[in-house]
């Protein structure tokens, strides 16, 4: 049990607290509470004092009843199940493969602790309970539409795990990259790691360190447009947002990317409110029966207007 699921406590302030504010009296007698807690609390109403709201500054004068009714943190209820709808395409007693939406995210953290893939799993699977990180595997950014697989047993985790490393899963992926390639097809082996000074952001580094690991994409130009391109890359790795910085770091951004290409739409090209990013097809050894399968998802519906809008301005 969280100290935010325990029962509602009740006391009285001593006289020896006269004179102290309720915030000073609260973090002495509660010390397993943060002060910046219990103040936020008050100020939330989860604090009554003598039967009322009260402010964190008021003066306490010994003997006034004392109700407290923790409040829990946004992470104490991030691996809650919650009924969100999932795009199953294929389901075994092993595996899950599912097509997520763009703005879905992936795992509960800073800023989305609710709404998130798993959390949607713990509904679907409830067994998923038992699994590390309900059976996820990889992930996908937010704003990054696609195929992904979740393990339905521990067992099936732990290989799946083994063939991400040994990069024997085909990850594909569409994307809408900004300028003219001078190449039809390539690769870029660049370690990525966190960004030096944008905390938000990854970055290409010169090599690897602790901190900052091997990464290999491969990328071929599909179909080229004047301002864009649209691009099919396959991931040997799966570093965060390993497909937007390595075309970054090529020169062609992703359409769409605030993190990368920033905020301003670029002339002469369709506007689009996400990173233009698609994972389309997804192959890998089942991790039971050892059977090659794959998978593949029609882009949703605005990635797929965006390639037609791009084709029809070509044609003009």
């Amino acid at each position: 049990m969280t100290q935010s699921q325990q029962l509602t406590q009740h006391f009285t302030i001593p006289p020896e607290h006269a004179g102290k504010r309720l915030d000073q009296s609260l973090a002495e007698l509660l010390p397993s509470y943060s002060r910046s807690r219990l103040q936020s609390w008050i100020e939330s109403g989860h604090i009554l004092l003598a039967g009322a709201a009260a402010s964190r500054k008021q003066k306490v004068w010994g003997g006034e009843s004392v109700q407290v009714t923790p409040e829990a943190l946004p992470e104490e209820n991030a691996y809650q199940a919650e009924d969100i709808g999932l795009n199953v395409v294929y389901e075994d007693a092993s595996i899950l493969v599912i097509d997520k939406p763009a703005g879905l995210v992936t795992h509960p953290g800073a800023g989305n602790w609710q709404g998130t893939l798993l959390n949607a799993l713990l509904h679907y699977l409830p067994a998923a309970a038992t699994i590390p990180r309900a059976g996820i595997v990889h992930r996908l950014d937010k704003d990054t539409s696609g195929l992904m697989v979740v393990a339905k047993t521990l067992e099936a985790q732990t290989q799946l795990v083994r063939d991400l490393q040994a990069r024997t899963v085909k990850r594909i992926y569409w994307a809408v990259a900004l300028g003219i390639f001078p190449r039809v097809e390539g690769s870029i082996d660049a370690p990525i790691g966190r960004h030096p000074t944008q905390r938000v952001k990854m970055a290409v580094h010169a090599q690897e360190n602790p901190t900052c690991k091997a990464a290999l994409t491969y990328w071929k130009v599909l179909k080229q447009f004047p301002r864009a391109a649209w691009v099919e890359c396959r991931l040997a790795t799966g570093r965060t947002h390993q497909i937007r910085v390595h075309l970054t770091h090529l020169g062609h951004p992703l359409l769409g990317d605030p993190v990368y290409r920033g905020k301003n739409q670029p002339p002469g090209l369709p506007p689009f409110q996400r990173q233009a990013l698609h994972a389309v097809r997804l192959g890998l050894k089942h991790p039971e029966s050892g059977e090659e399968m794959e998978w593949e998802a029609p882009p949703p519906q605005d990635f797929a207007d965006l390639l037609i809008t791009l084709e029809n301005s070509n044609a003009s």
